[in-house]
């Protein structure tokens, strides 16, 4: 990871009032999935035409999430058996800024996704909180009562944005995982996510790079791989070819670091 924040230490700084003056009004979203090794290649093609965001002095920001659900995992499932219409419900830490906020996010049958917030203080349970309990209420279709912590997500996030500011780039690096209910803990490292936003109407310079290095879309979700990781016996047909996947990715790099050591 030391040489990748080299590369990001050496772009040009844009600060997070400037990156919320970036509006892509045709939005499109990729997800990727890649080793710390292609990020780094990634980054020696970009770094010339791209702003790196900046927080107090830091480029790279820890995130912490509490992923919701019902005792059955229905939200999981539902994302699982490929419901088009499908909600998550999480509680959502900006470590550095020390800002937290409950958000729901809702996926319409026609693809789009709508986030929705509100800011909250940091406790245990957040259904502890009356004003977010009536947030929830309104803004889901589950039963308040029948939610609880499920997964917590922690990484550290990478963002940046082209010079033309056409496009916006999230780097989530040293993925970790807690499922509240079992105690159990995962890891994705070496594996990075990386999501593209972007206007439609306009040239990506990092799908280039993308396509020169043969790296293909790779649709995931991080709660979905954290609860499959964490929780062997859930239902999981559906993702077994992406998790064997990445860990062919995690198992390739980790080899060629042996041969290098």
């Amino acid at each position: 990871m030391e040489e990748i924040l080299d590369i990001v230490q050496g772009m040009k700084p844009i600060s997070l009032d400037e990156m919320s003056g970036v509006k892509l009004m045709n939005r499109i979203d990729t997800k990727y999935v890649v080793t710390e090794a292609q990020l780094h290649e990634i980054l020696l093609g970009i770094r010339e035409n791209y702003y790196a965001q900046e927080v107090e002095g830091n480029r790279l920001s820890p995130y912490s999430t509490v992923y919701y659900d019902t005792p059955e995992l229905t939200m999981y499932l539902i994302h699982h058996d490929r419901h088009l219409v499908r909600d998550k419900v999480r509680v959502r830490t900006y470590v550095d800024s020390k800002l937290t906020f409950c958000e729901v996010k809702h996926k319409s049958n026609k693809g789009r996704t709508k986030k929705k917030r509100i800011a909250v203080e940091p406790i245990p349970n957040i259904l502890d909180n009356p004003e977010a309990a009536a947030f929830l209420a309104e803004k889901q279709p589950y039963e308040v009562k029948s939610l609880s912590p499920h997964l917590v997500t922690i990484f550290d996030r990478i963002t940046l944005v082209n010079y033309g500011k056409t496009e916006r780039l999230t780097i989530d690096c040293n993925l970790r995982f807690e499922n509240l209910r079992n105690g159990a803990t995962a890891s994705m490292s070496p594996l990075v996510v990386m999501e593209l936003k972007q206007d439609g109407r306009a040239k990506s310079l990092l799908k280039d790079v993308l396509f020169e290095l043969r790296i293909k879309p790779f649709k995931v979700s991080k709660y979905c791989i954290g609860t499959c990781l964490t929780r062997p016996d859930v239902k999981q047909n559906r993702f077994k070819k992406k998790l064997r996947k990445m860990e062919k990715m995690r198992n390739d790099e980790r080899g060629m670091k042996n041969l290098k050591s």
